[in-house]
């Protein structure tokens, strides 16, 4: 059974930020709270936003007190601005971080109670603001989803908090927004739409909505990635980038994600890698983990890649697990645990020496707890081949030296 609706309108092209203020008009704004990180308030990206709200006659007040990986508490902040400032309307201008604080704080603001009420689907207790998304980068797709991933401040659990009425009214894509970030998130962001792509083509739970989505978004971030890499300030690759990471946001919400993304939330959690970095290192060897049971589907993937070398007779799951590696060494990611800045693991975590260099007892603590932690995590539950702990475990030992 398919239930599917798309329920965001999206407004994509060069310059498309200008019609901000249109649209928020459009939705019956007349106070409206920007929620913006202070990174893309330092590129000036937030003042483009406000100004384009003040100029259609509207009220803003811009929120800024949050980080990479929205927490419980940079949400509850986010609340406390709301109930002063009294908005109409909600708009997340920014990345992933952004745009999951403002539903996050939309979900308490309209509903009540703290986001731990919301943690699952269709929790949501009451009509929501309507919100504007507009990403400055290309990779979360949370500008089409309706889920809100926000950390809990103190165990560092990422809760998905997911509802029909949190999905943003109106997406807004403008790949002249993404110029200004570092080559390092250009790569992070990229690498994580480009898992997202791969994971909701090969789920338990996709279909032919999925599907659709999913072989649009790998096309055109299997082509976009190589180009924005290569030459930053090349549109047209930003503009494939952007659109297919929107694509890749619309199959999660139709076929949730998998055993990378379970295995990525605990290398946040207890070593601090970049989620870009995190889901990207795993998938090659979450590729060959899967590959008995959906070769077929990987092979779909593999004759839809740009410039594939037809004297390539490799099995399908080895030419994308290679890609992806390929992939994060021409973007200068790390592609084994043990080329991280904070492996085996800094002072104090699971077991670790005073000189931040534990012994390989210590590393292996720390990969079981890794390991019991991803087998936790909720898009486990998606992935195609069925992972116990110590099939997490297996693939965190593989991953140490590759």
């Amino acid at each position: 059974m398919i239930d599917y609706q798309l329920r965001t309108r999206l407004v994509a092209g060069q310059r498309a930020i200008e019609r901000l203020g249109e649209l928020a008009r459009q939705l019956g704004g007349h106070r409206v709270l920007i929620v913006s990180d202070p990174g893309v308030v330092a590129a000036g990206i937030y003042q483009i936003g406000a100004d384009q709200i003040r100029d259609a006659g509207l009220e803003s007040l811009g929120f800024h007190q949050l980080t990479e990986n929205p927490t419980t508490e940079h949400v509850q902040a986010g609340v406390q601005i709301a109930e002063e400032f009294r908005p109409d309307l909600l708009i997340g201008l920014g990345g992933g971080s952004s745009m999951d604080c403002a539903k996050g704080i939309n979900f308490i603001y309209s509903c009540g109670g703290k986001i731990s009420d919301y943690w699952g689907v269709g929790k949501a207790t009451a009509p929501m603001l309507p919100m504007i998304a507009v990403p400055t980068t290309a990779g979360t797709g949370s500008e089409t989803q309706s889920f809100a991933l926000i950390s809990d401040a103190h165990t560092h659990v990422k809760m998905a908090c997911g509802d029909p009425k949190a999905s943003a009214a109106v997406a807004i894509l403008d790949p002249l927004l993404t110029c200004s970030q570092p080559p390092s998130v250009t790569a992070l962001t990229g690498i994580d739409a480009l898992t997202h792509a791969l994971e909701t083509f090969v789920t338990t739970k996709r279909n032919a909505m999925s599907d659709c989505y999913a072989r649009e978004a790998w096309m055109l971030l299997s082509r976009g990635f190589p180009r924005v890499i290569e030459e930053p300030s090349d549109l047209h690759g930003r503009s494939q980038m952007q659109l297919g990471a929107a694509f890749a946001g619309m199959a999660i919400e139709a076929s949730m994600l998998g055993a990378a993304h379970a295995l990525a939330n605990p290398l946040t959690a207890y070593l601090k890698v970049p989620h870009g970095q995190a889901v990207g290192m795993m998938m090659p060897h979450v590729i060959r983990f899967n590959a008995s049971c959906v070769e077929s589907r990987y092979r779909e993937l593999v004759h839809l890649l740009p410039e594939l070398a037809p004297s390539d007779h490799r099995i399908a799951s080895e030419i994308l697990a290679d890609r992806f590696t390929r992939w994060l060494q021409i973007a200068s990611m790390s592609t084994g645990l043990e080329q991280l800045a904070t492996w085996p693991a800094p002072s104090g975590i699971a077991g670790g020496s005073s000189a931040g260099e534990p012994s390989n007892c210590a590393a292996e603590d720390l990969l079981e707890s890794m390991a019991q932690m991803a087998a936790k995590q909720w898009t486990g539950a998606f992935n195609p081949r069925p992972a116990q702990a110590e099939d997490f475990l297996a693939i965190y030992r593989s991953t140490r030296s590759a």
